[in-house]
């Protein structure tokens, strides 16, 4: 069975709903809640990578020290390629990590479930295709992606933040929006200019929508990850390992 390394950058930022999702597409969790202390481990030998959200920068390594440790790991996943989905933080530091380039405060905070505008370039998309024209999803950040990777295929946007998700080669994506989130943790949010009960209502509301639309993207994700582990063991290889033929 495939199995995925989970890094948690936050107490309450846990995979949620997600887990289940990718659990279902034949992946197993090795979730490491590195804000609290626990290690990540010194090379990349897992199928699939997921980076998580987390109040910071990509490099704010005085604050979060074990983000220089998860860069690496995304260095190394790029490199090997070895399926990458990062969200909110994690999407930025695929970006950065990429030659993209992240700004903080960067244009409107987005807080709340929001429609997200599906581009052309998702027709071709693994995870993306296929999906209706916008779909609303929860956001929560203030920093974000001001400029893409070299290469990069920009498959969703909104007015306030452009960069709403993308592909950086063939096996790696990033997001701004959570993709995981339930309403319910909207309750834990508390945002300057925003009514936490109204933010709450529209997220209930739009979930009937969003929640198939993303499961099915987290599962494509989890089938392309068991996929890529059935292909390299039929021809003699494991995925994620360095220096594997």
């Amino acid at each position: 069975m495939a199995d995925v390394l989970v890094i948690q950058n936050s107490t309450s930022g846990g995979p949620s709903r997600m887990a289940g999702w990718l659990e279902e597409g034949g992946l197993t969790l090795d979730v490491v809640p590195a804000h609290a202390g626990a290690p990540l481990p010194g090379g990349l030998r897992h199928d699939a990578m997921i980076m998580l959200g987390g109040g910071y920068l990509p490099g704010d390594d005085e604050r979060a020290p074990w983000l220089r440790d998860a860069r690496r790991l995304m260095e190394q996943a790029l490199a090997a390629g070895v399926p990458v989905f990062g969200i909110c933080l994690g999407g930025q530091m695929l970006a950065q990590v990429a030659g993209g380039e992240v700004r903080a405060d960067a244009g409107t905070p987005e807080n709340g479930s929001l429609p997200v505008t599906i581009r052309p370039e998702a027709a071709a998309d693994p995870l993306f295709h296929g999906l209706p024209p916008v779909v609303p999803a929860i956001e929560h950040h203030k920093d974000a992606v001001t400029r893409l990777p070299g290469g990069a295929a920009h498959l969703a946007e909104t007015g306030a933040c452009p960069y709403q998700a993308f592909r950086v080669g063939e096996r790696a994506w990033g997001v701004q929006f959570h993709p995981e989130v339930l309403p319910a943790r909207i309750r834990e949010w508390r945002v300057e200019g925003f009514d936490p009960d109204e933010v709450y209502a529209r997220a209930v509301a739009d979930e009937p929508v969003s929640t198939p639309v993303w499961r099915t993207v987290i599962g494509r994700f989890a089938a392309l990850a068991a996929a890529g582990t059935a292909a390299g063991t039929a021809a003699g290889t494991t995925p994620g390992v360095s220096g594997a033929a």
